[in-house]
């Protein structure tokens, strides 16, 4: 169990998803430092997950999304979230929120809520094996090791603060430790946020709010894999999300151990495709993810 108070990072990005009412189903949002020069996907994913359960019975949390990243959004300006009320059934609540800045739409997602059923029918896929997360390298000890492969010589420093609200544990090389070598396009990371969570902010939105951030960071990491790319910290590819889409089967904990089994089966065209599988520590299918990047090799390449 995760007994740990809260980070100062993990506080700041709780603050970051604490998006600002302004009207009725409209929502303001700040965003923090990425890694790339644009507003990290993970979080405006994330901001827009909250505006919509901002505004859906607490009891009912969402069971899938579905997204569109539309355009490189600005880390300096602020983001307006904008949520149509689409329906509300009996058992199911449907939302839509659009991102907004400069007048023009950066992100598009629609979300599902429904209430768990415990009596229903039950299924899933066995967890795949994986080591203790515990016998694995934090992020601190892991990426000072690859500091010269890096394109830029603050690289090291600048992924440890785009990812310091969540302990984050590759289980095998990372693309930018295996550059210029293929491999099975398959990868794993254990994670969980740097800290419990607990009194208000002890939600099961913002525990699956908390897991939607996450879900960006890796999962292109199977397409580099493949083809021997280090990814975009190298600077051997170029490329974006282009949509994402995630499935909440069962509930979690974002402050316990999950483990993000991921893979590509396919990519071409310039696109490379994602899948994943979230499972938590005792080995229950919590979260299925789809996303579909633009993976490019450079010019100069």
């Amino acid at each position: 169990m995760n007994d740990a108070p809260q980070s100062d990072a993990l506080h700041a990005l709780l603050d970051l998803l604490d998006l600002e009412p302004i009207e009725q189903d409209i929502f303001r949002g700040r965003s923090r430092a990425s890694v790339v020069p644009r507003v990290f996907g993970g979080q405006v994913a994330a901001q827009a997950l909250v505006a919509a359960g901002r505004t859906v019975p607490a009891d009912r949390p969402p069971h899938s999304l579905h997204a569109y990243f539309l355009r490189p959004g600005d880390p300096g300006a602020p983001i307006v979230y904008t949520v149509d009320r689409i329906r509300d059934g009996r058992s199911f609540t449907t939302r839509r929120v659009v991102a907004v800045q400069h007048g023009k739409p950066i992100f598009h997602l629609t979300a599902s809520f429904h209430a768990y059923e415990e009596e229903a029918l039950e299924h899933q896929e066995p967890m795949p094996a994986a080591p203790d997360p515990l016998t694995l390298p934090t992020q601190a000890e892991l990426l000072p090791r690859y500091a010269d492969r890096f394109r830029e010589p603050d690289m090291v420093q600048r992924l440890l603060e785009a990812r310091d609200a969540v302990d984050l544990r590759y289980v095998e090389e990372p693309p930018f430790g295996s550059a210029g070598t293929a491999r099975a396009p398959r990868s794993q990371v254990w994670f969980r946020t740097d800290g419990k969570l607990d009194g208000p902010k002890d939600l099961p939105l913002l525990h699956i709010c908390l897991v939607t951030y996450v879900s960006d960071m890796t999962l292109l990491d199977s397409v580099l894999l493949a083809h021997g790319r280090g990814g975009w910290a190298v600077g051997d590819v170029v490329g974006a999300s282009l949509d994402h889409a995630m499935w909440f089967h069962r509930p979690l904990r974002a402050d316990e151990w999950l483990l993000y089994d991921q893979e590509s089966p396919t990519a071409g065209g310039g696109r490379g495709l994602g899948t994943g599988r979230i499972f938590t520590a005792d080995g229950r299918l919590a979260v299925s993810v789809v996303q579909e990047g633009v993976v490019r090799v450079p010019r100069e390449d």
